[in-house]
């Protein structure tokens, strides 16, 4: 598989998953308060937990730190997410299985280029 291509689809499978957890983490009361009409427990608290995730998994998605490992914890989270919070949601519902297939695909083929793995592989057998 071709490493660059690898790397954009580690850059675009990333955006969404760093917008989303920023603007979940700063706008944790208003996201909260959907949580709680899902009947989640401890709301705020799954709020900022939730928005950590998905910025923190984003961040080593882009960073190609721990690619294979992250890439199926976003996998599951998105299939979860989807069929907790969007079944009723046909297209939010879609985008969530696309996205865990696109994570899946990464995990099969690891980070790419240009990756924080790669380097750290590089550097074990200088």
């Amino acid at each position: 598989m071709n490493p660059h291509l690898i790397l954009a689809g580690r850059v675009l499978l990333s955006v969404i998953f760093i917008v989303s957890g920023f603007g979940k983490l700063v706008g944790a009361a208003g996201f909260s308060g959907y949580l709680a009409s899902l009947g989640f427990p401890a709301p705020l608290v799954m709020a900022y937990l939730v928005g950590a995730f998905e910025l923190f998994g984003g961040l080593a998605i882009l960073a190609g730190y721990q690619v294979r490992v992250v890439a199926i914890a976003l996998a599951l989270f998105c299939v979860a997410t989807g069929v907790i919070a969007h079944l009723g949601e046909q297209s939010a519902l879609l985008k969530n299985i696309a996205l865990a297939g696109g994570f899946l695909v990464l995990a099969g083929s690891g980070a790419g280029a240009l990756a924080v793995d790669k380097t750290k592989r590089e550097s074990r057998y200088a």
